[in-house]
C-alpha cells in the first residue's frame, strides 16, 4: 500500500486500516512523517491524522533543548 495514492482520493474501510497499519509500522521503525507523505503522495496532515487515529505515540520535534547543562 506504500505506492503513491492519487491525491484527494478517499481512503476508507479496510483499505484505510491496511494503510494505517503499514504507516504505523514504518513510522515506528524510524521513518519521518514527511518521508511517509512523500512516499505515499499524500499530505503531511493526512499522514499525521492517520497515525494519530491508529494510536501511534508521535515523536517530538527534536533539536536543542534549553535548560541547565548536565554536570
Amino acid at each position: 500500500m506504500a505506492e503513491t495514492l492519487k491525491k484527494g482520493t478517499r481512503v476508507t474501510g479496510a483499505e484505510r486500516d491496511k494503510l494505517a497499519a503499514d504507516l504505523k509500522k514504518r513510522y515506528d521503525s524510524g521513518e519521518s512523517i514527511r518521508a511517509l507523505a512523500a512516499a505515499t503522495g499524500r499530505s503531511y496532515g493526512f499522514i499525521h491524522r492517520i497515525l494519530t487515529e491508529s494510536g501511534v505515540n508521535l515523536r517530538g520535534r527534536g533539536g536543542a533543548t534549553r535548560g541547565k547543562k548536565a554536570p
